[in-house]
């Protein structure tokens, strides 16, 4: 997605955004969809503008004070994140909900 354009506009690369990838349910509550790209400094930002994308995902990734919720894994280029955790242009935020259970 390069959109080169003259007349001092800016030019605009497809690695300018984090890219957020869902995990089922909380894909199933985005529409179906998997990615999303997202513009933030943090993991705690980039999730941030995903529930205002997304108004049906609202609470279940951040709690009432922005914060991750305690059952939400969030990986960062391959590793373990937090809400803290600095994002860049290009970057691929995982975002997997805990799964508990097992057999009797």
């Amino acid at each position: 997605m390069s959109c080169a354009a003259g007349g001092g506009q800016r030019i605009m690369d497809e690695q300018t955004m984090t890219i957020v990838r869902l995990r089922e349910p909380l894909k199933r509550l985005a529409g179906g969809q998997a990615d999303h790209e997202l513009e933030g400094a943090t993991v705690a930002d980039v999730l941030a503008a995903l529930e205002r994308d997304q108004p049906a995902l609202a609470g279940w990734i951040l709690d009432e004070r922005g914060r991750l919720r305690r059952h939400i894994n969030v990986y960062v280029r391959g590793e373990r994140g937090g809400d803290d955790t600095p994002v860049g242009s290009g970057d691929r935020v995982d975002v997997l909900p805990a799964i508990s259970g097992g057999a009797r």
